[in-house]
């Protein structure tokens, strides 16, 4: 019986003992779960990510503005400059957009590219075209504006590479020879818009400026639309001199030649133009520099979002003024994701 009685104790002291220790071992337990560890957020890291985010929004809105260089002329031709934002009225495939001036008319710098035709159908008249060309880079280019001269011949060459210095440029036209050769004219001309989508600073007006009757006889890469399309594209002006004169309704390729290059102009908002005469060539030139020094660029960001990289038609309009002309592109592709 002592033998159980000490038992018992024994037992009762354990179970006592339990009891006392159980709380300790509960928290025990419940400190050595395993559990998700939350990071304390640096102060200094909490203004830092919305920074981030901003200049994220900030480059991808500004890769979604889309520029739009507009000409407005009254009845006789010339230059209307004293037009403000909230006169345009722009729709993007039916939509009406936000529109905003981005700088002062005919202030935004020019990316000009200058296209000479070298081939056969001009040689005669090459001298006169390259004075004129040369007095017209004179005239229009300013102190910040760049400009690139090619030829139209064989094949696209380009003489003078992207230079801001005005006289270098009138070289590289005065270094220019004519030949006889064939015409590979839309292959030139997709040649410079590609080069001046690749070399142009941004938030240039792009511009060519051509010099040739549009045959074409040569080109292995491009035809009219896709010639466009490059065009567009980059963004680019097209404007043309045609220095053949009225003779071209004489001839159906002459007259094909010309009606291409009008094409190429309505499609992105610059002018095609046919000068009576040759010596009118000078003329032609300054009107060309009296728009571009008053032209619009107008900006918006569009309210279609995708990038799908499609074409997007533009039509731009100043309500109520149905005395004015209005000349602006056809419509841009979109960016592409």
């Amino acid at each position: 019986m002592r033998v159980n009685g000490n038992l018992g104790r024994i037992l009762f002291i354990s179970c006592c003992v339990l009891l006392s220790i159980l709380p300790s071992i509960g928290a025990l337990a419940q400190d050595t779960r395993p559990r998700r560890v939350t990071k304390p957020q640096d102060p200094a890291e909490s203004q830092t990510k919305p920074k981030l985010n901003d200049q994220d929004e900030a480059i991808r809105m500004s890769s979604n503005l889309v520029a739009v260089p507009v000409s407005v002329t009254d009845v006789s031709g010339q230059p209307v400059g004293n037009l403000t934002a909230q006169d345009f009225r722009l729709e993007e495939e039916g939509k009406p957009q936000e529109v905003v001036t981005l700088g002062d008319p005919g202030k935004t710098p020019l990316e000009l590219a200058l296209l000479i035709d070298v081939s056969g159908s001009v040689y005669e008249r090459f001298q006169f075209q390259q004075q004129a060309a040369s007095q017209f880079l004179r005239e229009v280019l300013k102190p910040t504006d760049a400009v690139s001269v090619f030829s139209i011949g064989l094949t696209p060459k380009l003489q003078q590479p992207r230079v801001i210095a005005v006289e270098s440029a009138v070289g590289g036209v005065m270094s220019i020879r004519p030949t006889k050769g064939p015409t590979a004219f839309f292959d030139s001309v997709a040649e410079a818009a590609r080069y001046l989508g690749k070399t142009a600073d941004p938030g240039a007006r792009r511009v060519l400026v051509v010099i040739s009757d549009g045959e074409d006889n040569y080109s292995e890469h491009h035809k009219l639309e896709s010639a466009l399309q490059e065009t567009q594209r980059a963004d680019c002006l097209f404007y043309s001199i045609n220095p053949s004169g009225p003779s071209i309704h004489l001839n159906k390729i002459s007259l094909k030649g010309q009606e291409a290059m009008v094409s190429l102009a309505s499609g992105t908002g610059g002018a095609a133009f046919l000068p009576s005469k040759l010596e009118d060539l000078t003329a032609v030139f300054r009107q060309i520099a009296a728009e571009l020094q008053a032209q619009y660029l107008l900006g918006y960001y569009s309210t279609d979002e995708r990038r799908d990289g499609k074409f997007r038609r533009i039509a731009v309009r100043v309500p109520g003024r149905s005395d004015l002309r209005i000349r602006a592109r056809q419509g841009y592709y979109a960016a592409k994701s």
